[in-house]
């Protein structure tokens, strides 16, 4: 009996499905759940090759990058109305309030990474303006009979301001030419152009030199890096001594309640209004995946500090929804 069933059990081993010829999928439909043969398994640790995530599927990391350009090639046109659709213009107030926190002053160095259509840029400049029209605002109070000197102090104060606001800079870098390019339309439309500048590059590797800005924000993007980790370790080689570290993005929604209605919404109404307003049902439906894959707030928290960044923190934003987090480069 022993005998018998040795051999029933070497049979059944040979009549594997990588031998039989018939797909892995196939036996999954059948037995209602995913099922991946183990000769898959072997030939991926004899090659050596490493998969990662794309969305919920799983993907050779040589793959992803041209997938997630992909992505954003598709959806470049309609990205900004999708992101009011999707989000119910809250988008902006999260923008908003990292802008807030970031607090730039007149002379800062901006690097926005996959900055896309340039929103977190274009805010940068208008706030940093205001910050210097406040300024002069306020110098204006308090020289309200002012002496010859203080007129011709006054001249070359603004004549020095003026310097300051021309190195005030805002670069916009993203890997997705699409997406610069609907951004310097929109920002040309706007008017704006003075320092701002559009560079095509990989996060994972900054075509900057080191110690270069004082800034550098990511806006909903970095979940979309295949080594996040390479990205974080990109950001502290570009930054200044005392540069700080800020992202914005999509986090785990910390109300059970809310969490659930989040859920339903992620998945069966984004993927219905990219298929309405972008016609491109598949890339929403992989923006949403890519949420639920990046790490949760603590998670990546440890990530900016394994990574070198000090001072790191966050703050949760609408729930958990959102989570901004910061670091310092000492």
């Amino acid at each position: 009996m022993a005998v018998y069933l040795r051999r029933l059990v070497r049979r059944v081993v040979r009549l594997s499905p990588a031998d039989c010829g018939v797909p892995a999928a196939a036996f999954s439909r059948l037995s209602g759940r995913c099922w991946t043969p183990p000769s898959c398994r072997r030939f991926s640790q004899e090659t050596g090759e490493k998969n990662t995530h794309f969305g919920f599927e799983s993907v050779p990391e040589e793959e992803k990058a041209k997938k997630v350009y992909g992505v954003f090639e598709n959806v470049a046109q309609k990205y900004d109305i999708m992101n009011d659709a999707m989000s119910l213009g809250i988008h902006r107030l999260w923008k908003d309030a990292l802008l807030h926190v970031m607090h730039p002053q007149p002379g800062t160095r901006l690097l926005d990474v996959a900055g896309g259509t340039g929103d977190i840029a274009l805010r940068f400049l208008d706030y940093v303006q205001s910050q210097k029209e406040r300024q002069t605002r306020r110098l204006a109070r308090t020289t309200q009979s002012p002496s010859w000197q203080d007129i011709s102090d006054n001249y070359s104060g603004q004549e020095d301001g003026e310097v300051v606001e021309a190195e005030c800079r805002a670069v916009v870098c993203d890997i997705n030419k699409e997406m610069l390019k609907v951004g310097k339309e929109k920002a040309d439309n706007m008017g704006v152009s003075a320092g701002l500048s559009w560079v095509v590059g990989d996060a994972e590797e900054l075509p900057f030199d080191d110690n270069q800005f004082d800034i550098y924000t990511v806006a909903f993007g970095i979940r979309n890096v295949t080594h996040i980790e390479k990205a974080l370790q990109e950001a502290l080689r570009v930054l200044k001594p005392g540069g700080r570290f800020m992202c914005l993005e999509f986090s785990k929604v910390t109300n059970p309640v809310l969490a659930k209605l989040y859920d339903a919404y992620s998945f069966q109404v984004i993927p219905v209004l990219g298929e309405v307003i972008a016609g491109d049902w598949k890339s929403y439906q992989y923006l949403v995946e890519s949420i639920r894959k990046f790490p949760a707030q603590d998670e990546f928290k440890e990530m900016m500090e394994d990574a070198g960044f000090f001072c790191v923190q966050y703050h949760n934003l609408t729930a958990g929804v959102v989570s901004l987090h910061s670091g310092f480069k000492l």
